[in-house]
């Protein structure tokens, strides 16, 4: 048997089960790992999704420009899909992204524009503005945007909630996972939801996103926003995917703890992830004394640690922005 395309790979990634790293823990924890996916993260799923649905629409046509406003992972995805499709690529990119996610967009043919990351929504220089703004001006164009089209949320719906269901045979009991553009935790929770209504669903944020503040209070306040190192958790505006309802809460996680936890992960069960599986990792954690015996908890971890080498892995790096010892 072979497949006809890379594209053809996505999806059915492994659940795997922690051990050392949770040994103290009354639950059974496992983590979806979807750095198995060809382009290394749960983006994969969304972009064929949604490629194939304009296509279909007639919204995307032979030879066209897809542009997007992403932290990396939907860019690398976005840019492996157009070189099998024939597409070109524009991806708007915050200037944190890491050295190797900026590599790998340039290594698979991307254009790629750098933007501020303290820029507000509404500044025309902001990843947003400006995705949609060359969408726009390009002849042929066609601007993805993964926080506001819903075929985010039903890639995951589709296949990633289906996957978790079979795959520990309905036993699951908690969901975790990091909040962005919100279409991997709500796409997996309405299809869990569904299968059992008592599932817990967690939403991992960080300090300074906009989404927690609005799950408990349904107002938008900008004054709670400011920057993070974390890439791809937390959001600075209210995505139309998350689907608020299908979230039982949020946790908080911090920059510094998200990175430790990453790197204890490598260490003691050797599986590299990425900055937002430390996030959830560190989730976890702070909801520790919640957990039963008989509880099954999946964790998805978004991307592959590679990514974040010269970050996160990156002891200079961790001495630079927090300030630590290298030892640490």
């Amino acid at each position: 048997m072979y497949y006809n395309s890379i594209l053809e790979t996505i999806g059915n990634t492994p659940l795997v089960k922690l051990n050392k790293l949770v040994e103290k823990f009354p639950a059974t924890i496992l983590a979806k790992l979807e750095g198995f996916n060809p382009g290394q993260s749960a983006k994969d799923r969304i972009v064929i999704k949604m490629i194939e649905i304009a296509e279909a629409n007639g919204d995307l046509k032979p030879g066209g420009t897809i542009t997007e406003a992403t932290s990396g992972n939907t860019g690398v995805a976005l840019a492996m899909a157009c070189r099998v499709k024939g597409y070109k690529c524009v991806l708007c990119v915050k200037d944190k992204v890491s050295k190797e996610k900026y590599d790998m967009l340039k290594a698979l043919g991307a254009e790629i524009v750098i933007c501020p990351s303290n820029a507000s929504p509404e500044d025309p220089r902001s990843y947003y503005n400006q995705a949609k703004r060359i969408s726009e001006e390009r002849e042929n164009g066609y601007y993805l945007n993964q926080n506001f089209n819903t075929l985010n949320q039903t890639a995951h719906y589709e296949t990633t909630g289906k996957e978790i269901w079979e795959q520990t045979e309905g036993k699951v009991t908690h969901f975790i996972a990091s909040t962005g553009t919100g279409g991997t935790i709500s796409g997996v929770a309405k299809y869990l939801k569904e299968k059992n209504p008592n599932v817990k669903i967690v939403g991992v944020d960080a300090y300074g996103s906009a989404l927690k503040p609005y799950h408990e209070t349904g107002i938008y306040n900008p004054d709670v926003l400011k920057p993070t190192y974390m890439e791809g958790v937390g959001k600075n505006i209210i995505p139309a995917n998350v689907d608020f309802k299908m979230i039982n809460k949020f946790i908080r996680v911090k920059d510094l703890e998200s990175a430790v936890r990453a790197r204890e992960l490598a260490l003691h069960e050797g599986i590299l992830a990425g900055y937002s599986s430390g996030a959830v990792i560190q989730c976890l954690f702070q909801i520790k004394n919640q957990l039963k015996e008989d509880d099954m908890v999946v964790l998805l971890f978004s991307d592959h640690g590679s990514r974040y080498l010269s970050k996160i892995f990156n002891e200079e790096w961790l001495l630079d922005k927090f300030k630590i010892p290298s030892s640490y």
